[in-house]
This record gives structure tokens, C-alpha cells and sequence, in this order.
């Protein structure tokens, strides 16, 4: 498997969003996702609609099995928004995959989700190795820039060190010194 580099440029995040929203809206919702949550991308494809969505409406937390535990996964406001508009544009089970291939009841495949995210990037000028562990690392970046502890990027991750978790998600001596802790009480 080859390095791919997270989305460092928030900017270059929004052009992505309105490139895959004038393309899919499956496709939005899929890249809003994996921004937004750091799941690998094969348990990204293997869910279903019923894994976020019940007889009450949208769920708050994912809940994935990785390895012998389960991990709580946080659907914020921009994955609702892209998984509400989504969910309007078709018809569905629960049943369902999420990311359901147009051409059968499968998910899309790794391939389709790599192409669909590393056409985007090319359309808006991104420079570097995208992949599908681009939207992995991206929220692992942004995350650590806006307070998150290493700590707890590392378990997402499964890692051993907050170097591996460093190095993983891009960040270098530099970047280290700018992390905004943000009490603001």
C-alpha cells in the first residue's frame, strides 16, 4: 500500500464538497463521513442505513466493531445535514448499504471509492498521493489541530505511539506548536 497525504487546506476540503455535490450526493455523503469520523474505509463501506438511522430518526453516535471492541463513532451536524439530504434523494431499506453501487445492491467498491475521491482531488488541484486513508488521516489532522488529544487519536487509530499517530496523520515538529486549545469558557 502506498502513503497518501491527508487534505491539510480547508478550502481545498470545500472545493472537494461542491465538486462531489454536483456529482453525487452518495458521493458528498461519503467523503462528509470520512472527514468527519476517521473510520477506515472498508467499515465506511460495509454500513448500512440501519447503522445510522432508526424508527427515531438520525442516530448521534456509529457503533463499529474494530478488532475485540466496539467503537462509538460521533455523527456531527455536517455528516446529518449530508445523510438527511441524502436519504431524501433516494428510497430505501434499512436494511440498505449506505454507499449502495448504482449498478446493485452492493456497496461500492474500494476501487469506486478511491476513484471517486481521488477525481475530486485532481479536479481541485490537489497536489500529492489521495487515497482512500486520505479521509482517515484528514480528520486526523484537523482533529489534533483543533484540540484533540494525541491520546485519543491513537486509539481511533489502533496505534502504539503518538509518533505513529504523527506521522500517520501528517504532522510534523512545526505544526505541533500550533494546536488551538480552546477553553472558552
Amino acid at each position: 500500500m502506498e502513503f497518501v497525504d491527508p487534505i491539510k487546506d480547508v478550502n481545498k476540503i470545500d472545493e472537494i464538497k461542491a465538486v462531489l455535490k454536483k456529482q453525487s450526493q452518495r458521493d458528498l455523503l461519503l467523503f462528509v463521513f470520512g472527514i468527519n469520523t476517521g473510520i477506515k474505509i472498508s467499515d465506511l463501506l460495509s454500513l448500512r442505513i440501519e447503522d445510522v438511522w432508526d424508527d427515531s430518526g438520525m442516530k448521534d453516535f456509529l457503533y463499529v466493531k474494530d478488532s475485540e471492541e466496539v467503537k462509538a463513532y460521533y455523527l456531527n451536524n455536517r455528516i446529518k445535514n449530508e445523510l438527511s439530504e441524502y436519504l431524501r434523494t433516494i428510497e430505501f431499506r434499512g436494511s440498505d448499504f449506505l454507499f449502495k453501487s448504482k449498478k446493485d445492491n452492493q456497496p461500492i467498491s474500494r476501487q469506486q471509492a478511491y476513484r471517486i475521491i481521488n477525481h475530486a482531488a485532481r479536479e481541485v488541484g490537489i497536489p500529492g498521493k489521495i487515497g482512500t486513508h486520505t479521509l482517515r488521516k484528514t480528520f486526523g489532522y484537523h482533529a489534533y489541530l483543533k484540540g484533540i488529544a494525541i491520546s485519543i487519536l491513537m486509539d481511533i487509530y489502533n496505534h502504539h505511539s503518538p509518533s505513529e499517530t504523527f506521522k500517520y496523520i501528517g504532522i510534523n515538529k512545526e505544526e505541533k506548536n500550533f494546536v488551538k486549545v480552546d477553553v472558552n469558557l
